[in-house]
């Protein structure tokens, strides 16, 4: 499930990356464009391109911190230079923006719950397993199309 970056009343920690990190951008069409992260946030970070990409595009951005990888959605937003675009995030996933927010240091508003993760019982199977099988079980299975030409064509050879 994927939940909006957290909004916060004050500007959200900005990190700036001491090495180089390399940062896919994936577009609605499906062609990938790399680009270097120079910093990020919980919110949204700044990318170093070969050149600028459309004001307002969305697009899927990847890169990796030192808590793993993150991938997201983004909007992009205007640039500030030839080579440097910000983007701020529209979508992430519930573990990209705690890994996040592990690197930042900043935490979530209490509004934003977290996912609850309820498991079955060991042995408890969807109701729908239960009907597969009893469907399964009535119905033998149909005989091919091509089988039933071939009786038609050679009787008594089955």
């Amino acid at each position: 499930m994927t939940y909006p970056p957290p909004l916060l009343a004050s500007r959200a920690p900005r990190i700036r990356t001491a090495e180089y990190t390399p940062a896919v951008l994936r577009f609605p069409s499906g062609s990938c464009v790399t680009g270097r992260l120079e910093v990020f946030s919980s919110t949204g970070g700044l990318l170093c391109l070969p050149k600028p990409v459309i004001r307002g595009t969305r697009i899927k951005v990847m890169f990796l911190t030192q808590n793993g990888p993150v991938l997201g959605a983004a909007e992009m937003l205007t640039p500030v230079s030839w080579t440097q675009q910000p983007f701020r995030f529209v979508t992430l996933a519930y573990g990209d923006q705690r890994r996040l927010q592990a690197v930042t240091g900043c935490s979530p508003r209490p509004e934003i719950p977290a996912p609850e993760h309820t498991s079955p019982a060991p042995n408890a199977e969807p109701d729908w397993i239960d009907k597969y099988r009893a469907a399964m079980n009535c119905n033998p299975p149909r005989r091919r199309l091509l089988e039933k030409m071939l009786d038609a064509l050679m009787p008594g050879t089955k």
